[in-house]
């Protein structure tokens, strides 16, 4: 195990770096974008921490929300709302902001504003109103979610992030039969409540060998991830009362072999096509698999596409 790292000149390479990112370029009448921390107030970036002390206000998505994460940084900017529910007036007011020369930050609870947050409302105005709009990068649950699964590579580094699945079970299975047909891992977002059910709806449509990564609590304490095939998921968060609470990111694999439909036996199509006529997607799937000896994950995708075009 290495020694723990001597950090005794810390103080001294903190004053160097802040001191050349205060030499930086900080224009006024600018709204500057800002990612935060999605769990660990060690995530702020310097460049992040300077905007924030230096901007005239900071419009926040919850302002206690926000309120911590400024004491511990000891950055003392006004805050002022900028929500899903007042973000026309609050677009407004923050232009009359710019007009006046003021420097605007815009944070949301956790991660990069106006994506998969409100904000983009803001953003836009800003721009359409011909004011400068700065994006100051950092925190991002949907990055650090593919970083730790290894889903992607670079033959094909292609992903989705498709957000928060719909609440009720018809619209998220049918939003599951669209996006889990993609060519690509599809990341999304999902509450604690609603685990259980969405793990079972993702086992319906795309099929137990389907494999799924688990991702909890990222940059906390408890954080975990996971990869599994769809038919182990319900057992694994059945297993721990924890498994189930948190914040949480999932990511359904592309299909094993999804790329090879096109090399497909005609005959094989014939086979499934005639099954799903009688039978459930799955045990028509069960049944193909074993006459044919192709892999279920594969048949059980195109049986899903056949489905969908028949």
């Amino acid at each position: 195990m290495s020694e723990t790292p001597d950090f005794s000149d810390t103080p001294t390479t903190w004053k160097r770096l802040t001191e050349r990112v205060d030499a930086q370029h900080w224009p006024a009448a600018t709204l500057y974008v800002v990612a935060t921390p999605i769990g660990n107030l060690g995530d702020l970036s310097l460049r992040a921490w300077q905007t924030l002390a230096r901007c005239d206000v900071i419009a926040a998505e919850d302002t206690r929300a926000s309120r911590p994460l400024m004491d511990a940084w000891g950055v003392s900017t006004p805050l002022i709302a900028a929500h899903r529910h007042n973000e026309a007036e609050a677009a407004q007011a923050i232009v009359d902001r710019l007009s006046r020369g003021e420097r605007v930050a815009l944070v949301s609870d956790a991660g990069a504003p106006a994506v998969s947050d409100p904000g983009a409302r803001i953003v836009r105005a800003a721009r359409e109103a011909g004011y400068g709009v700065i994006a100051i990068p950092g925190a991002s649950a949907v990055i650090a979610a593919l970083m730790a699964s290894g889903v992607t590579s670079d033959e094909n580094p292609a992903y989705v992030f498709a957000g928060f699945m719909p609440p009720k079970a018809g619209a998220r299975q049918k939003w599951l039969q669209r996006w889990c047909a993609v060519p690509a891992p599809i990341v999304m977002f999902e509450s604690p409540h609603r685990l259980a059910a969405a793990v079972k709806d993702m086992l319906q449509v795309c099929g137990p060998l389907r494999k799924l990564t688990i991702a909890r609590e990222l940059t906390k304490r408890f954080e975990q991830v996971v990869t599994m095939p769809l038919a182990d998921a319900a057992a694994w968060l059945a297993g721990d009362a924890h498994r189930s609470q948190g914040e949480f990111v999932l990511i359904v694999h592309e299909a094993d072999n999804a790329r090879a439909t096109e090399d497909v036996d005609p005959s094989a199509l014939v086979l499934l096509d005639a099954l799903l006529e009688t039978m459930s997607l799955r045990d028509a799937t069960k049944v193909a698999a074993k006459v044919t000896g192709m892999p279920r994950d594969t048949l059980y995708a195109l049986a899903l596409g056949r489905q969908k075009t028949g």
